[in-house]
């Protein structure tokens, strides 16, 4: 049969929608299929609580986003996004009424650290002045021939370290420490392991590049200004239906799946052979997560100033703290105390809740599909630096790794992350490869998460899927 399309993108996250762009701009012929109702994946918004609140499903703050080298030149501005920018990117509170805070300035950031400043700015500095040319390199697939090979080999000197003994050595005061050990959590592997400090390195390095932001009015606003986009480029969209085959698909001459490789296994049914079957079958999830979104009556009463006024705050307090509980994790129990990420967006924005009225959106790390309710023992967590934070809920919603993977089927087990990022996976995935967006199917693509440079909404997975699919079946 002839191609009725160039491309189809199966599944609509940010990489698939990525993915599409890149298409659609290069003038192919485009069609997005999505089995949920509305489009997104991770960049969805919804009122989880009560009528007038609304909540992010999944990603809510966007460094790398913001800082991402494909999405910063499509003009999702003209298409309604707008990126909403707290006065703290970061707040770290400590027992006290202490905090560390990450603002985007570097010299205000080191100052607050005391005597930690200095090694803190020789560690962030060059790395948030190059964020331009550092990106390509870092947000993409690992063997190939870095652009700017200096800059790398300085960003690994520090990047191959274990975040919790990098963070020893370089840092003396629980603020600089518990700073960056929460931003290397992020990787949802224990901060013993090898490769860990580049989360935080990478995560540090944005917020002072570009920023944590929000997007206004919620993630979707991101998914929306996306769809707008691509409707204006000619690609057509089709919701509410779950592709079972491969063989189910229209005619084109690519295909490109923003799935997971258990997923890609499942599609390809016959046309995969065993060993490539077994490839996929071997590729390891991560932790999941278990999240919580509030209505509340009034802004959070932290303790400590940095925390009212960020955007984002690590829950956790001082970095033996978090390591601990991300070891528990590892170990597949539930820490006590465990590390809670949340978000605050209505301190900058406003179209979230009713006047006067404030959301919240946490998580913390679980085993991978866990069924365990942690809502308790996230909230001691924050009542802890924000004592009468309860007395402030008008209500909650929560969703364990189960619902999560329910409601997104390529968050298995609750992993928001695309799949375990420790060992040889976090930089080859799905396998070692020359070419690992390429699937054993010809002219079949993967395009998710899965792929380099792994997690975030960043939409580098699928661009650099795209550009390989336009090298070879859409020349």
């Amino acid at each position: 049969m002839a191609a009725r399309y160039d491309a189809i993108v199966v599944g609509s996250g940010p990489n698939g929608l990525a993915a599409a762009i890149t298409l659609a701009r290069a003038g192919r012929s485009v069609h997005v299929i999505e089995a949920n109702e509305t489009v997104g994946g991770g960049c969805r918004t919804e009122e989880l609580t009560l009528p007038g609140f609304r909540h992010d499903v999944c990603a809510a703050i966007f460094p790398l986003a913001a800082g991402s080298p494909f999405l910063r030149r499509l003009p999702l501005q003209d298409h309604g996004l707008e990126w909403l920018f707290p006065e703290v990117e970061l707040a770290h509170p400590l027992d006290g009424g202490r905090a560390a805070a990450l603002r985007r300035s570097l010299p205000a950031t080191a100052q607050g650290l005391g005597g930690d400043g200095p090694a803190y700015r020789r560690l962030f500095g060059p790395l948030g002045r190059e964020w331009e040319r550092l990106t390509p390199d870092i947000l993409g697939p690992v063997l190939r021939l870095p652009m700017h090979p200096l800059l790398m080999a300085r960003f690994g000197a520090h990047a191959v370290w274990p975040a919790s003994l990098l963070a020893r050595r370089l840092f003396a005061g629980d603020e600089a420490r518990a700073l960056f050990g929460g931003m290397a959590a992020h990787s949802m592997v224990a901060l013993e392991r090898p490769l860990t400090a580049s989360f935080g390195l990478v995560l540090g390095a944005a917020g002072h590049a570009v920023g944590w932001p929000v997007a206004k009015g919620g993630s979707q606003s991101v998914t929306n200004a996306m769809v707008s986009y691509l409707r204006a480029l000619g690609t057509s969209f089709e919701c509410g239906r779950r592709v079972e085959a491969l063989g189910d698909l229209p005619p084109a001459r690519a295909v490109l799946l923003d799935v997971m490789p258990g997923a890609l296994a499942q599609l390809a049914g016959a046309r995969l052979g065993g060993r490539e079957r077994r490839k996929l079958e071997r590729y390891r999830m991560g932790p999941g997560v278990f999240k919580l979104d509030y209505a509340l009556a009034g802004p959070i009463p932290w303790q400590a100033a940095a925390c009212r006024q960020a955007g984002t705050v690590h829950i956790g307090g001082t970095l033996e703290e978090i390591a601990a509980a991300e070891r528990e994790v590892a170990a597949g129990r539930h820490p006590k105390r465990p590390f809670v990420l949340a978000a605050q967006p209505t301190i900058i924005d406003a179209t979230r809740a009713p006047a006067g009225r404030h959301t919240l959106w946490a998580y913390c790390h679980v085993p991978n599909g866990s069924t365990v309710d942690m809502s308790a023992r996230i909230e001691a967590q924050i009542e802890r630096f924000a004592p009468g934070f309860r007395d402030l809920i008008l209500g909650r919603s929560a969703r364990t790794t189960v619902d999560i993977e329910a409601g997104n089927a390529n968050l298995a087990g609750g992993d928001i992350g695309g799949g375990a990022a420790s060992g040889l996976q976090l930089l080859f995935r799905p396998r070692v490869s020359f070419a690992p967006y390429r699937t054993a199917i010809p002219g079949v693509y993967l395009c998710s998460a899965a792929t380099p440079p792994g997690g975030g909404a960043h939409g580098m997975c699928g661009y650099h899927a795209a550009r390989d699919a336009l090298r070879r079946e859409l020349r």
